[in-house]
């Protein structure tokens, strides 16, 4: 069975659902495989099989993260009679630690403004929307300068999973205290992700993620542990890994028992992640901050003298990626990644990752972001143009675990 014949036509409908995945109907279908040692709640559930087509890509995104060594920059400092508080370079985790910087941001906001209530924030992504927000909630009137916005800004480009510590910091370039600065953040960030759950549009949800290896994963340490991805190459830099401080926020990863899931590698385990349906989540972000009285001005910035030409004497400032360049800031280096964006499916709420292809099935798109490199994957590449033949490539993986789960299910005996 070759991979075309596999996933086109009814032929295919009637396989993926043979392999113990949901087809287009919305009846409940009793799962194929059990595992013996797992309880019931704990089973394989069938899943919507992703159309793993080239032509169902209706977009390709790029987006450059904003890496430092040494975490991202939250100081203050002083352009003519401005204090600018500084808020980015937060790498793969902008989102992610969104609203716990945006409460530092606003805490040295508001310190230096003295009894004014008038503050600025530059950038309208991830970082400036929540920052806004949350100056607006400690009874600042805020208007926000930016030069592009959503769906036009980097944030927007986003994979939108609850990733805290992906490529935040260099461990080996890091001070102490580092670890207790970062948990306060993503504790304060996971907290106010709740208060979204349930929401109209559903901005905010829990997802399963399957990660599935043929290899079994381990940690630096050498020991097993599922949380690690082990089908891509070993990073060569030291990006800081601390999930561990906040594994009580999170659901374990479950490894499970040979023959229990559908999938063909070794070792699958499962766990559940939040997701953020990011083009829904901008939007009432912005929504929030202009109901709530907020201002926004289309405004670029080259230069941060140009800054004291504004009327607020207190700037939060969000650039994001391009901090780099207005702020004349070397110790950014651009990470870069790159999405395939599939046309959404009803019924596909759950990610795989699988030889270094993370797909992310969202209500706002089936994302496809191919990393063959591990996380040293676009390392210091400022190239912003969508490479086609690379995200089909990405699609190739999805085909061909597909491909491998017909021929498992073909060895079966009947």
């Amino acid at each position: 069975m070759n991979r075309r014949s596999f996933l086109q036509g009814s032929g295919a409908l009637a396989g993926v659902s043979a392999l113990g995945l949901s087809g287009c109907e919305k009846q409940v279908r009793t799962p194929q495989y059990y595992a013996p040692n797992l309880p019931l709640y704990d089973q394989y559930q069938p899943l919507v099989p992703i159309r793993a087509h080239a032509d169902r890509i209706f977009r390709i995104t790029v987006c450059l993260r904003p890496f430092r060594a040494a975490g991202p920059r939250m100081d203050i400092e002083k352009v003519g009679d401005k204090s600018v508080v500084h808020n980015y370079g937060h790498g793969g985790s902008g989102w992610s630690l969104s609203w716990g910087a945006a409460a530092i941001a606003t805490k040295s906001a508001m310190v230096a403004a003295d009894g004014s209530q008038d503050i600025a924030v530059l950038g309208a992504g991830a970082l400036g929307l929540t920052a806004a927000t949350m100056l607006q909630r400690a009874g600042a009137k805020v208007t926000i300068y930016a030069k592009e916005r959503a769906p036009y800004t980097r944030s927007s480009r986003a994979t939108g999973s609850w990733t805290p510590d992906s490529r935040i910091a260099l461990a080996s370039a890091v001070p102490s205290s580092f670890g207790a600065d970062w948990e306060a953040m993503a504790r304060a960030s996971f907290f106010y992700y709740q208060s979204y759950l349930g929401t109209p549009g559903s901005p905010v949800e829990w997802t399963d993620r399957w990660q599935l290896s043929d290899e079994e994963p381990r940690n630096r340490a050498g020991a097993p542990d599922p949380n690690v991805r082990d089908d891509r190459p070993a990073p060569v830099h030291d990006f800081i890994h601390l999930n561990s401080r906040i594994a009580d926020l999170t659901p374990r990863p479950i490894m499970m028992p040979a023959g229990s899931t559908p999938f063909p590698t070794k070792y699958v385990a499962r766990s559940s992640s939040m997701t953020f349906n990011v083009a829904d989540y901008s939007r009432q972000l912005m929504n929030d901050f202009l109901i709530n009285g907020g201002k926004i001005e289309t405004r670029e910035f080259h230069s941060p003298q140009e800054l004291t030409t504004l009327p607020q004497k207190v700037i939060v400032n969000c650039p994001g990626y391009g901090g780099r360049s207005l702020w004349s800031d070397e110790s950014i280096v651009p990470v870069r990644g790159q999405i395939a964006w599939l046309i959404p499916q009803e019924g596909a709420e759950y990610g795989i990752g699988y030889k270094g292809l993370n797909m992310l099935a969202r209500r706002d798109g089936i994302v496809m972001q191919y990393s063959k490199g591990g996380e040293d994957e676009g390392w210091n590449d400022t190239n912003e143009t969508p490479d086609r033949a690379f995200a089909e490539e990405g699609i190739g993986v999805m085909a061909e675990l597909y491909d491998r789960m017909a021929a498992m299910q073909k060895k079966k005996p009947a």
